[in-house]
């Protein structure tokens, strides 16, 4: 039996089968004369009927309870239509979430697999590579001295680093129109956790040679001065680089890939190479990298104490977990980067090892208070440590994002 509906435009009742005839319906009732009685069968009649397919297509009816059809009865059908459609693009909007979730642990998982395919980047520039020179290509030309203030510069650097942003945002954008392969190879290749792992590794294994080749490894990773670092130095520097990296390199673009995807990651990754390239406050880019230091600043903001927090959950496997958060509330803030101590100071934490306090810059010493000062002296076995909770972290990463994508999908 087919149910049939009243039409009150036309005074008679026709079928309705197909969700194109229910638009038709409201469609017809756009004027809002259809009485209130009216309005409260013609749902009635919907909850009763073979319709149940059609209400499935439209999540917000499809949501209702019966006790709710007088109440969504006294809108108009005109008003009612645009919910509709909201709820389809909300409904799609958690669905990309979800997806994007679950493309961040699969990329996690590639890149822990392949690492960096060194055969491809010799005969294609990296990413980062090419968002180094757009950075350069600025910084010639927008960074010159001559007859230009500080202040000039600096609003230059703003500028600069407002168009890095527009810059990745288009990139991003345009790559996403290629599909979900080329997604999360892009995605694959930006997130950098098998990279950090060897080259911190690599400052580990370099010790077993002597302090000479254990200085040259870590002065890949680092910009201090490495001429005259002990092991203990040595190990200091890796661990931070470690954990800094773990937000910048891991967490933070998949973060922003899962708010924004594609253009939330490029805008990221691009602001962040910024950052490491001219964003020191030296007297060359004291002014003009401000204005990209600052915005890698607020990029990383969440993402850095998500990381602290990883780190410190990580080290409930070492008893230290209360310990890494103690210490990590303690003295994180006092870091001069807004975000780097956070990370830094839940590792002190979770290793029992004091990090931070005094480095050399060339010939200048910048004085920086320690992190978990009454820990032990960093050493080789330190390091290993590290990356250990770096490994487990972005297994615990990985598998919140696969939660995510179960529970979004059911």
């Amino acid at each position: 039996m087919v149910p049939l509906l009243g039409s009150p435009h036309r005074g008679r009742f026709h079928p309705v089968t197909k969700s194109s005839d229910l638009i038709q319906i409201i469609a017809l009732d756009a004027d809002n004369n259809c009485a209130k009685a009216t309005k409260v069968e013609l749902y009635r009649r919907l909850e009763k009927t073979e319709l149940q397919d059609c209400i499935s297509r439209m999540p917000h009816l499809c949501a209702m309870r019966p006790n709710q059809t007088e109440q969504i009865a006294l809108m108009s059908f005109q008003d009612f239509l645009p919910l509709a459609h909201l709820g389809a693009l909300s409904g799609f909007a958690v669905s990309a979430f979800g997806l994007r979730a679950g493309m961040v642990a699969a990329a996690m998982a590639l890149d822990r697999l392949i690492g960096e395919p060194d055969l491809l980047w010799r005969h294609l520039p990296h990413p980062v590579v090419l968002f180094g020179r757009i950075i350069s290509a600025f910084d010639r030309r927008w960074n010159r001295r001559q007859g230009v203030t500080g202040r000039g510069r600096q609003c230059r650097g703003i500028i600069a680093a407002l168009l890095f942003l527009a810059v990745g945002l288009v990139i991003g954008g345009l790559l996403s129109l290629g599909g979900p392969l080329i997604v999360l190879i892009c995605l694959t290749v930006l997130l950098a956790g098998r990279s950090l792992d060897d080259h911190i590794r690599a400052v580990a294994a370099a010790l077993d040679d002597g302090l000479e080749p254990a200085r040259t490894a870590v002065g890949m990773i680092v910009g201090r001065s490495t001429a005259n670092m002990d092991e203990g130095d040595i190990a200091r520097a890796a661990i931070e680089t470690g954990a800094e990296n773990l937000s910048d390199g891991v967490f933070a673009p998949a973060f922003w890939f899962v708010l924004a995807g594609l253009p939330g990651l490029f805008a990221y990754k691009i602001v962040n190479t910024a950052d490491s390239m001219i964003g020191y406050r030296n007297a060359r880019y004291r002014a003009f990298g401000s204005g990209a230091a600052r915005l890698d600043d607020l990029l990383n903001l969440i993402p850095a104490r998500f990381t602290a927090l990883l780190i410190a959950a990580a080290s409930l496997f070492r008893g230290r977990i209360i310990i890494a958060l103690k210490i990590m509330m303690r003295d994180g803030k006092y870091h001069a980067s807004p975000n780097a101590g956070w990370p830094e100071a839940a590792m002190a934490g979770a290793l029992d090892v004091w990090l931070a306090g005094p480095r050399r810059y060339g010939n200048r010493v910048r004085q920086a208070r320690r992190f978990h000062e009454a820990g032990s002296d960093a050493d080789q076995a330190a390091i290993f440590g590290a990356l250990r909770l770096l490994l487990i972290a972005q297994i615990l990463f990985g598998a919140m994002m696969v939660i995510i994508l179960v529970a979004l999908a059911g």
